[in-house]
């Protein structure tokens, strides 16, 4: 007896792995050095524990997912999306929504997750500056940034709208908390893109990638920039003269979604899920200074004091900064862009 339940369940856990091995995904980011963190404390250490296959892409954000959904031919069944592109994707019915049945998100910190989007990290878009150019004391405030008189220079900024109108509001005198007030009408998505009107004469390059916005400052390209934070760290440690400043910051997370008609979207499921632990968000910041959704990383002992003071959602920096209104998004974003767009080919 005790040798037939022991072949039984051999038996047992070789379907198993048999099962698991049949398993796969294709996963979408944005590539650089955020998809290299991701690969190396996420996808690859998830992959090894799971047995399911990942296949990674870079792809080109939502407007990817919106041709692949409308031509019925999605091949992705993954994709990292900004808060506030997917809050736009779901209410436009290009996402699936999220099993939290599977997903466990028990120790998440409120409001990084959505029923379309589950929180992948915690990241900041910052203004930044060349320390060859201006020193440590760069700008520190929108309005320094927007300044050229006070810091002459060439800039670059987000050719997408994304991240891009609140801080040329914040340089126009409107205070952060009423940033998304002043947002939430024509008139006032016209001052911001205004204000950055005022500024195109300065700003050598639109940017449209983290990637690019990175090599700007390693190559010297530009004296000042925007972009995020955890980008422009990973550039300083290969070399670049970059320093920034999270006050008036926006604070903002990314996050993983299921395009609707995924291929193997309860495999996704499983792999969000997997992904979400704490013994994964954990290792995230020694690839990229970027927080954890999952609050239960920091008491793995994985994340150091010293660490854990220099990501976006410590609470000392968290308090400089403005919180992205993924409502916002949802209901202006597709308006705004297309004024933003008008501000660029002009």
């Amino acid at each position: 007896m005790k040798k037939t339940i022991t072949l039984t369940l051999a038996g047992a856990l070789m379907a198993t792995t048999a099962w698991a091995m049949d398993k796969e995904i294709t996963i979408a980011s944005w590539g650089g050095s955020y998809q290299d963190a991701q690969s190396k404390a996420l996808f690859e250490p998830a992959e090894a524990n799971t047995g399911i296959k990942v296949n990674q892409e870079t792809y080109g954000g939502m407007s990817d997912v919106r041709l692949q959904v409308s031509s019925g031919q999605v091949t992705l069944d993954i994709v990292a999306s900004g808060s506030g592109s997917a809050a736009r994707a779901a209410a436009e019915g290009l996402l699936e929504p999220l099993d939290y049945d599977v997903i466990d998100v028990s120790t998440f910190y409120p409001g990084l997750y959505s029923d379309y989007c589950v929180g992948g990290d915690v990241f900041s878009t910052v203004y930044a500056w060349n320390t060859d150019t201006y020193g440590e004391d760069g700008p520190q405030s929108w309005a320094d940034f927007f300044d050229v008189e006070k810091f002459p220079g060439t800039r670059a900024y987000r050719g997408k709208v994304a991240g891009a109108l609140e801080g040329a509001l914040m340089a126009d005198g409107v205070a952060p908390g009423d940033v998304y007030d002043v947002l939430g009408s024509e008139e006032g998505i016209e001052r911001a893109i205004d204000k950055i009107r005022e500024l195109k004469p300065h700003i050598s390059v639109f940017w449209t990638s983290g990637a690019q916005h990175a090599q700007l400052m390693k190559d010297g390209e530009v004296d000042m920039t925007t972009g995020w934070n955890g980008r422009f760290d990973n550039a300083k440690k290969d070399g670049a003269k970059v320093a920034y400043s999270y006050n008036q910051a926006l604070l903002d997370y990314d996050c993983f979604a299921i395009p609707k008609g995924a291929p193997n979207k309860d495999v996704a499921m499983e792999f969000l899920n997997e992904i979400s632990k704490a013994e994964y968000q954990d290792d995230l910041p020694k690839w990229i200074t970027y927080g954890p959704t999952n609050k239960a990383a920091y008491e793995t002992g994985e994340i150091s004091a010293d660490m854990a003071a220099a990501l976006p959602s410590s609470p000392e920096n968290a308090a400089m900064q403005l919180p992205v209104s993924l409502e916002w998004y949802a209901e202006w974003e597709t308006i705004a862009a297309e004024m933003y767009q008008e501000m660029l080919t002009e």
